[in-house]
């Protein structure tokens, strides 16, 4: 599988992730499937305190620890706190937490270092200073290797290239949401900070068998707008001898910005199709701009 550093770190990640929040709780599925994923190729596994409150990475833990750690990229996220007697989460980004619910990933995921440590979130309200300080103190210590956000606010990305040493920001884009490519890819570009790019086929809508998710719409796109989409994009995945999941995930990939996407994958049978995309051709110029000549430059109206 081709690898990219991920922007100016030394972390080489395959093109193909393993994005971990739809694993679910079958710890015998899920441990399966991540360890067909590193058997495939893939290096790069993302996950996060919040999912399945720390199941997901106690499963992760779980399924790498007779593995070489060296040879894996290990991600997760921090920012939403459990208060006892609270329903839900509360977003907390202070330093003192940060500081200590890396302790509790780490003993989750069985392991004594974080590759990749990502905000799972951000505002403008935070003290942005003083979460920078956590992850830089982070670094000095060992505890954790490089530094990101997981966010969609191309003001808080802003904030962070400016301010901070992150190598990557995590963020939603595909044929359906080219929001970053007007307002945040440019931006990375400039800054040597690489995409890590989720949600490439669109809650499964950008799959051979995603007629059945269309009625819902998504983003500015309606049910009908999908309808008539959906087969145009479908005979272009046919004429390049793709599917149509495959040809998403590799239009993601397309833009340079992007060092992995991480589709997420709740069966066997959608991993490894996720995975055979790193085994065909990039796109061409020519297929780039028809995808997008039938898809359309959405914009962020919030957040800008």
């Amino acid at each position: 599988m081709k690898r990219n550093r991920l922007g100016t770190s030394e972390l080489m990640v395959g093109e193909i992730g393993l994005g971990c929040m739809s694993l679910g709780t079958n710890q015998r599925l899920a441990i399966e499937m991540i360890h067909t994923a590193l058997d495939r190729g893939v290096n790069f596994i993302d996950t996060a305190d919040l999912y399945e409150e720390g199941l997901n990475e106690e499963i992760v833990g779980q399924a790498i620890r007779d593995r070489r750690r060296e040879e894996l990229v290990l991600a997760t996220k921090v920012g939403n706190r459990r208060i006892p007697g609270q329903d839900g989460w509360a977003w907390d980004a202070s330093k003192a937490y940060i500081l200590s619910a890396v302790k509790d990933s780490l003993k989750r995921l069985r392991t004594d270092y974080i590759d990749l440590y990502q905000l799972h979130g951000g505002t403008l309200e935070d003290q942005i200073d003083e979460t920078i300080e956590a992850f830089e103190q982070l670094k000095r210590e060992g505890i954790i290797r490089y530094y990101g956000i997981s966010s969609i606010r191309p003001n808080v990305i802003r904030e962070y290239t400016n301010r901070s040493s992150i190598v990557s920001v995590m963020s939603q884009y595909s044929l359906l949401d080219r929001r970053p490519e007007e307002a945040v890819l440019p931006w990375l570009a400039e800054h040597s900070v690489s995409m890590i790019a989720r949600g490439p086929v669109a809650k499964g809508i950008l799959s051979s068998g995603g007629q059945g998710r269309l009625q819902k719409g998504y983003l500015d796109y309606t049910a009908e707008s999908l309808f008539t989409l959906h087969p145009q994009l479908q005979e272009l995945a046919d004429s390049s001898d793709r599917n149509l999941s495959q040809l998403a995930i590799r239009y993601a990939l397309s833009h340079p910005t992007v060092a992995v996407t991480i589709p997420g994958a709740s069966s066997m049978h959608q991993l490894l199709d996720n995975i055979d995309a790193a085994e065909g051709p990039p796109l061409t110029e020519e297929e780039i701009t028809l995808l997008r000549k039938l898809t359309r430059l959405n914009r962020y109206e919030q957040h800008r």
